[in-house]
């Protein structure tokens, strides 16, 4: 049987040169690889005490239904500004090049609730930075987040100290 990392294609000077971009689609793309992703981000949860999983678009929903699924949990979507049809809050972060507005459905999480955050990357943790503030503006409280891959050269770790965070594959650069 293949590793997880194994599912992963690394192209490299991709978007720019020096950059190798790590492309979740073929792990999708291989039922096994699929399979091995969901497991082992799910093992992540074992003796976790939640009540929701929260996912950020897209590749957060990819993940976290399945999770939340098998655990018999709510799901959350995390969605792009302007998305959402009910009233919503929002958070906006700072990106390369710009910025970008994330919201979540006021009444989508309960205060005292516990919440897991299931997302495919971190590399800076600004998406999941703002999530974070979110889910606490909501008188919830983040217990773990789960990656599938941790870009560890960028740092996003860090700046989410003080959060459980676990993640299956680690990439040491960036």
């Amino acid at each position: 049987m293949k590793k997880l990392e194994e599912y992963v294609k690394s192209i490299p000077d991709f978007p720019e040169k020096g950059i190798i971009f790590r492309d979740v689609t073929s792990v999708l793309q291989d039922a096994e690889g699929l399979h091995l992703a969901i497991d082992q981000m799910q093992e992540k949860l074992e003796g976790v005490d939640f009540d929701v999983v929260l996912g950020p678009e897209s590749r957060g929903f990819i993940f976290g239904v399945p999770i939340a699924y098998n655990m018999h949990k709510a799901f959350v979507p995390v969605r792009k500004k302007g998305k959402l049809p009910r009233a919503t809050i929002s958070q906006t972060y700072d990106l390369e090049y710009g910025t970008a507005t994330i919201e979540i459905h006021k009444d989508a999480i309960q205060p005292g609730q516990k919440v897991v955050i299931i997302d495919d990357l971190i590399a800076t943790g600004g998406t999941t930075e703002a999530i974070i503030k979110m889910v606490e503006e909501l008188g919830g409280e983040v217990v773990k987040i789960v990656f599938l891959m941790e870009l560890a050269g960028l740092k996003g770790r860090e700046r989410l100290s003080g959060y459980d965070i676990d993640s299956a594959i680690i990439y040491e650069g960036k």
